[in-house]
């Protein structure tokens, strides 16, 4: 398990470092100018350690990191954005071995159309947007059952709409054609239902007769609002939420994914960043256990993550405007 997490955390940053280099090489080529290409980021690591300390608390080390790359082209009545999100999270307390705290890889790429020089803010809009996380996922109560790992899930959205761009720090698209694919490529998992897929088919004895799904497509209806912009000197918000809608099954019910993060910047080098996501799926139900780890009910919920981080900061090429 350990070797996972430590490939994560070298995909991470060797990607850091090629980027890096890739920024600092200029050219004067008028297609360059084009684009606007850079990343930021930031590591946060904390270590409590204790020694015949009488309160007592248990030794830990925690280390996480987060990257955000950006490719923009804007030419005329065209722009074409592209963004890579890689998160990842280690804690280890005590006597126990690393658990992951975070674990994220989000791609989104976006093409705009302005439809007509009278209505400058409102665009033709094309949206690829995909998901999924690194390494695999335990349940907190049972160490030993993985709850997901890489495209398990996986999700794929693919939009087509318009995009309302009133300021350079928010634009809201509205995509009546959407496709939302869920992967689920851990035959385990897919047997057993996981990410609203379809589960297997068991006899009265628990023989499989039919394995389960590993892919599920939803069309239904997308809207997306971003917000980014320094509300204060030296703190960003970047907030984003995601509202999809299935046409062919409960419609109505409405999946969300709200990204939320505050980046403070100290100094040159230090900065504070707050992280909070919250996503609701109706298809996506979280087993409630006894004392003794037996499923005593499934249901959708509403899931929250939340990471506070104190650390180094770093970025290269050219600001996002």
């Amino acid at each position: 398990m350990i070797r996972k997490h430590l490939l994560a955390m070298g995909v991470l940053f060797s990607s850091t470092i090629c980027f890096s280099q890739q920024t600092q090489t200029d050219s004067t080529n008028t297609e360059e100018k084009l684009w606007q290409k850079g990343m930021s980021g930031n590591i946060n690591f904390s270590q409590v350690s204790f020694s015949n300390w009488a309160s007592g608390g248990d030794n830990s080390i925690s280390l996480n990191a987060f990257t955000h790359f950006f490719a923009n082209y804007e030419k005329e009545k065209t722009s074409w954005s592209n963004t890579l999100e890689l998160g990842y999270g280690l804690m280890k307390q005590g006597s126990k071995g690393f658990e992951k705290t975070d674990d994220k890889i989000n791609f989104i790429t976006e093409y705009n159309r302005q439809i007509s020089k009278k209505k400058k803010c409102l665009f033709f809009h094309t949206l690829i947007d995909f998901r999924t996380q690194f390494a695999d996922g335990f349940s907190s109560e049972e160490e030993e059952r993985s709850i997901s790992g890489f495209m398990a899930p996986g999700y794929l959205v693919f939009a087509v709409g318009l995009n309302y761009k009133p300021a350079k720090f928010f634009n809201l698209n509205f995509s009546p054609a959407t496709g939302k694919s869920t992967f689920v490529l851990n035959q385990k998992l897919a047997n057993a239902g996981a990410f609203g897929v379809k589960k297997a088919l068991v006899d009265d004895n628990g023989n499989i007769l039919e394995e389960g799904e590993k892919y599920r497509l939803e069309i239904g209806s997308f809207l997306k609002a971003n917000f980014n912009k320094e509300i204060f000197k030296n703190v960003t918000l970047k907030s984003r939420v995601e509202l999809f809608t299935n046409y062919l099954k409960n419609f109505g019910n409405i999946d969300v994914n709200w990204d939320n993060t505050v980046l403070m910047k100290i100094n040159s080098v230090l900065s504070a960043s707050l992280i909070m996501q919250l996503i609701y799926d109706d298809d996506i139900t979280i087993a409630e256990l006894n004392d003794q780890g037996d499923i005593i009910s499934e249901a959708p919920k509403i899931q929250l993550k939340q990471i506070f981080g104190l650390g180094i900061s770093y970025s290269f090429g050219e600001k996002i405007k």
